[in-house]
């Protein structure tokens, strides 16, 4: 029994669009935060309907763009409970600057969203020359860094993992690979070859449990496989909720369920102990 189970992956909207104005990137809002808002306090319903501790929450950048507000403000209210995770733009000389205040605030981490409900994948922006003064000071900061691509954006995060080795960069959804193959998960070689980089971690979120139900992949094959090329010390659970449908509880249910092979010590990491290594005051 985990009495501690760490979300890294939810979001939260305001119902006050006058003092939280949407401004998403790319100029798309996502259906989920209109169909699904979920503000902070309805979080924590959640939270505590499904039994989970704490939550890193990552800023919904397909609603806000690049304000952060709602995010450090909701968190605040919980502070026991909820680090915020936010997001920049790395591309202008005024990142550096933007994120000291923002970690001034409150920030926990941040996020480099490069596609996916509103947009396809542009991994062009995640090693831009433009963008490392911003990684240097994560670095320094001990920021970890999540970023959401597809298999097209992992030669870039290769890139990044050995150019900036004090960076933790955590792949949302596992950059979303191609499992249906099945054993030995030759079309995810791009995700497995990563492994080398003690640097990188890994989301496991609905996404992937939804994936490994699919023709020849298995959540008994794909996950201890995982497991035995990252460590479950560099994988955490995340819900997506409310992005992905269900409630919290249902969330997790299925994530047991799909983790239900491995060791109650790799589960004590995958649901609890990463999180609080990334993100110290989750601990």
């Amino acid at each position: 029994m985990i009495e501690h189970i760490i979300d890294i992956h939810p979001h939260i909207v305001s119902d006050d669009e006058t003092r939280y104005p949407p401004a998403p990137l790319f100029g798309k809002r996502s259906e989920w935060s209109k169909e699904r808002p979920t503000t902070v306090e309805t979080l924590i319903d959640a939270m505590n309907q499904a039994g989970v501790a704490k939550a890193a929450v990552v800023h919904s950048s397909t609603t806000y763009g690049f304000d952060n507000n709602y995010v450090i403000d909701g968190c605040a209210q919980y502070a026991d409970r909820l680090v915020a995770i936010g997001s920049v733009d790395v591309l202008q000389a005024d990142a550096p600057k933007r994120i000291r205040e923002w970690v001034g605030l409150g920030l926990a981490g941040l996020r480099l969203f490069t596609g996916g409900s509103t947009k396809a994948f542009d991994p062009s922006e995640l090693d831009d020359e433009r963008s490392f003064p911003a990684w240097e000071l994560c670095g320094e900061l001990g920021l970890p860094m999540c970023i959401q691509t597809g298999p097209t954006g992992l030669p870039q995060v290769t890139r990044l993992a050995k150019r900036f080795p004090s960076v933790a960069i955590v792949l949302d959804h596992l950059a979303r690979p191609d499992v249906a193959d099945g054993m030995p998960y030759a079309k995810a070689q791009g995700l497995f070859d990563l492994a080398s980089f003690d640097n990188i971690y890994l989301k496991l979120t609905p996404r992937i449990f939804d994936d490994v139900k699919k023709e020849n992949a298995s959540a008994e094959t794909f996950f201890p496989a995982v497991v035995d090329a990252f460590g479950a010390q560099r994988m955490a659970w995340g819900s997506n909720y409310p992005t992905s449908p269900g409630t919290l509880a249902d969330i997790l249910a299925t994530a047991q369920a799909g983790l239900a092979s491995l060791s109650a010590e790799d589960r004590a990491w995958i649901f609890g102990k990463t999180a609080q290594q990334l993100y110290p005051a989750l601990a």
